[in-house]
């Protein structure tokens, strides 16, 4: 028998204990934190109970049912392919609405156990309100509730980036707070060893020249303030040469000194387009690395996200294939290169490298590796405000530096480039920070860049970064 995490335990003692009651249960777990273990070991005790004939769960894309259904199997001890005789089925909310209608006859005719999982893709609040409802909160108003003897909807980020209700959810009133029935936190899951401690890493570049023909040469001291005067938007920074060599090179030395003490490590780079990623992996590669790229036109994407979750290979590039729910255990190192800039977002990718399997020294963490967006710059802090204890949050400034000759590097746009009307380049050299208190050999550096806007940054952190 599986040995369950303390959380697992109080988890399914709470859920089969509101089920003498209720028929609902909502169960906030941070990402990475094993909610599929804790939701087939409640079917199990409710199967050993002789209170559910079937289980039906729902996730939201094909590898993340594969993985489901995998889980359940071993915790029950039987197939779950949906056929006759298995304990049930796990299908993607995108297939209800081609799923037969002999599938849904079952909630009628016997009594079933409906998993939800990362409920926040559903929303809804009744059956008859479908302007606040999606399509997948529709079918699970009009095809489930009320129908399944018991629902568990399980979730990483209970919330929607459109503030519309969760489908099934229950609300404070007043003050429209979400109800769990319960809740286990980042900060309970570092402690506990559930999962790696995540340190942020915000790049940031402290001399960034804007020309054009009309208003000349402006100097920015931060991707905060470019962004800020309209001129370059944050996916013209994802896409420079400079700014992805940068990245990937720290995020590379990150992954070996880590291999050094888990020889498995590997690293994601979360991409924003196939373009994109086909450009991040000839960079990688100029840096000698031979990256597995994945994305929609892969052809059997999900078999080669698989082999990679066994293999020794350092580096997946990933567009939307690696996201909620996906199980690589060997991440450690992500570059968050993406377009998305919403914090269900941030955390579901800070979640792929959280996840720590047995056996790993509790001091390695995880690193994830976003450029300083103010967006981005402010869900890192609210992960630090997480883990009041700990130094989540470091910045990797970017400072000019001399050639051999005297002469500043610089790296500039062509014209052709089309990146807008204004020529763009950025510093091509690099003095970064570290997190303080690590086990890794730290380094020290001389930040000099714009006084007001540094203190503007570290007034967002108080005394929790360095």
């Amino acid at each position: 028998m599986m040995q369950l995490r303390d959380w697992q335990s109080e988890c399914i003692a709470r859920a089969l204990k509101s089920f003498e009651r209720q028929s609902h249960f909502l169960c906030h777990a941070t990402p990475a934190a094993g909610k599929t273990v804790m939701v087939a070991s409640v079917a199990r005790a409710l199967f050993d109970d002789d209170k559910i004939d079937f289980v039906l769960c729902f996730s939201p894309s094909r590898a993340v049912a594969k993985s489901v259904a995998t889980t359940f199997s071993q915790i029950l001890g039987r197939s779950f392919n949906g056929r006759i005789g298995a304990a049930g089925g796990s299908y993607t909310y995108q297939s209800m609405g081609t799923l037969p209608t002999e599938l849904w006859r079952v909630l009628n005719d016997h009594r079933v156990l409906v998993v939800l999982d990362e409920i926040h893709h559903c929303s809804g609040s009744s059956a008859d309100d479908l302007i606040i409802s999606n399509s997948w909160g529709r079918t699970v108003l009009d095809k489930i509730q009320g129908k399944a003897s018991f629902t568990i909807a399980l979730s990483g980020t209970p919330w929607r980036t459109d503030d519309n209700p969760i489908v099934l959810a229950r609300y404070t009133q007043p003050g429209g707070e979400l109800h769990c029935d319960y809740e286990y936190g980042l900060q309970r899951a570092v402690i506990d060893g559930v999962c790696r401690a995540p340190n942020i890493v915000l790049t940031d570049n402290r001399e960034i020249h804007l020309k054009s023909s009309e208003l000349g040469l402006k100097t920015y001291f931060s991707i905060r303030e470019t962004i800020k005067h309209g001129h370059i938007t944050y996916p013209d920074f994802l896409f420079r040469d400079e700014v992805i060599d940068h990245t990937l090179f720290e995020a590379s030395k990150r992954l070996s000194e880590i291999r050094q003490r888990v020889p498995t490590a590997a690293g994601l780079v979360v991409a924003a387009t196939v373009v994109h990623a086909e450009q991040i992996a000839t960079r990688l590669s100029a840096l000698g690395e031979k990256p597995v790229v994945v994305t929609s036109r892969t052809p059997e994407a999900h078999e080669v996200i698989n082999n990679f979750r066994t293999s020794s290979d350092r580096w997946i590039i990933s567009v939307g294939m690696i996201s909620e729910g996906t199980d690589i255990p060997r991440l450690q190192v992500c570059c968050h290169l993406s377009r998305i800039r919403t914090e269900l977002h941030f955390r579901q990718v800070l979640g792929r490298i959280l996840r720590r399997p047995a056996g790993e020294p509790s001091e390695i963490g995880g690193w994830l590796y976003v450029l300083a967006e103010p967006s981005l710059t402010e869900f890192a802090r609210r992960i630090g405000d997480d883990l009041p204890e700990q130094n989540v949050v470091s910045f990797s400034p970017r400072s000019s530096k001399q050639k051999s000759d005297g002469t500043m590097e610089r790296t500039v746009v062509p014209e052709d480039s089309g990146t807008s009307e204004w020529d763009f380049s950025v510093n091509g050299t690099d003095i970064w920070t570290t997190r303080p208190e690590q086990t890794w050999q730290k380094e020290t550096t001389e930040l000099s860049m714009s006084n007001h806007y540094w203190s503007e940054v570290l007034s967002l952190f108080g005394d929790r970064v360095l």
